[in-house]
């Protein structure tokens, strides 16, 4: 597999490229390979869980992530358009609540990795959406928290010009300032 890493404003956070092989019949590419995965984004994952989720146009799912059982995620889009985001909840880092975005689409097959101690999540742009995601540790509901999506403090750039539809958990998400973050 041959990929293509594009750095972020983290040096942890990676936009991974794959190569993608197309002719009249279609395109062909590895989604993952864990060797080339752990030499070209040099990190060793272990993934345990796979997940996948389909949202309509105008859903934004997130700031999500878990303070014990932290998750890194792999994720990419098999359908649609998302713009995709991650925030440092790192307390001890220089870049705490500082955000990162981006497109990911089936059109483009970028995928991003997210490490644990970032919060992630994602607002539909297409019609509809179908996110995949891998994870290296499994869900475990006690330990999920969340961030507001709007957080003023964050300030993130979403690309909308609607009011975002949210699921119960995301209506009542806390700011930042009063989240439970990583040390």
């Amino acid at each position: 597999m041959s990929l293509q890493i594009a750095e972020t404003s983290f040096p942890e956070v990676k936009i991974i490229k794959p190569q993608v092989f197309g002719d009249e019949r279609g395109f062909f590419f590895e989604s993952f390979n864990a060797r080339d995965f752990a030499r070209q984004v040099d990190v060793e994952a272990v993934f345990v869980q796979d997940n996948h989720s389909r949202s309509v146009k105008g859903v934004l799912r997130g700031l999500h992530y878990q303070i014990q059982h932290a998750q890194s995620k792999l994720v990419r889009v098999a359908e649609g358009e998302i713009f995709d985001v991650v925030v440092d909840v790192r307390r001890n880092s220089l870049s705490f609540g500082k955000w990162f975005g981006t497109t990911l689409s089936a059109d483009n097959r970028q995928q991003l990795w997210v490490p644990s101690g970032f919060a992630h999540g994602f607002v539909v742009l297409s019609e509809s959406a179908q996110v995949l995601y891998k994870t290296t540790d499994y869900w475990f509901p006690e330990h999920e928290r969340c961030i507001a999506w709007n957080d003023s403090e964050i300030g993130i750039e979403w690309p909308i010009n609607f009011v975002p539809v949210l699921a119960g958990k995301d209506r009542a998400a806390k700011r930042l300032s009063e989240a439970e973050c990583f040390e």
